[in-house]
């Protein structure tokens, strides 16, 4: 069955269905790009940034984080590291705040995944009311094999085909949904964990009464 005698067997619910699947490719494009580009640079570069912080070179630490302010945990840190004297509570709530602030990035258009999951099963339920609607509609008894029987097959054909591609968009979408929330949650771990490693080496330099903060140029 080709694209165009899908549509017209599927009925009038395909059209929303296709605009959803337009919708969720576009929003499931854009954060594939966005994870793969956190994946294969953040924890190079903030393992790098500990290194240089722990070799007491701030201005190289915070050189390097100013060069990667694209990355979530990049900003995270520069917030706190770009404080000027901050006391280690003051430190620790600039990575706090910061890292709140990330996290709507972090799970941008996850509601809208999650409607389109939501709807696209009940367009196809409505697709199916409607086609079944149409078979009783031109069910006739009297007319057993008639010309009306046309009608009930195309009602039963359009209530099969609406189900079925409102459960394959919402499957598809559904798939992809579940792995950026397990990204997401796997960021909030390594954001947790890098951030107190950064406060733990912050709190060491300021008890040691280095200097604890490095001015931008």
């Amino acid at each position: 069955m080709g694209i165009k005698n899908l549509f017209e067997a599927g009925g009038v619910v395909m059209w929303p269905l296709l605009g959803f699947s337009v919708l969720a490719v576009a929003l499931i494009i854009e954060r594939v790009k966005f994870w793969i580009q956190i994946n294969n640079r953040q924890s190079r570069v903030v393992r790098d940034v500990l290194n240089l912080y722990r070799l007491d070179n701030v201005v190289g630490a915070i050189d390097k984080l100013q060069k990667n302010a694209d990355l979530p945990l990049a900003r995270i840190f520069l917030a706190a590291l770009e404080l000027e004297e901050p006391n280690p509570e003051e430190f620790r709530l600039a990575l706090e705040s910061e890292a709140q602030a990330e996290i709507p990035l972090l799970k941008r258009f996850q509601n809208i995944l999650e409607t389109v999951i939501g709807l696209a099963p009940l367009l196809g339920l409505l697709g199916t009311v409607l086609g079944l609607i149409t078979s009783f509609a031109s069910l006739n008894l009297g007319d057993v094999g008639g010309t009306k029987t046309t009608g009930v097959t195309a009602g039963i054909s359009e209530a099969l085909v609406s189900t079925a591609s409102g459960l394959v968009v919402a499957i598809f979408v559904l798939l992809f949904a579940n792995s950026f929330r397990g990204l997401y949650q796997r960021q909030i771990a390594l954001i947790q964990e890098y951030g107190g490693q950064l406060e733990l080496l912050y709190r060491r330099r300021y008890e040691r009464g280095e200097k604890t903060y490095a001015s931008t140029r």
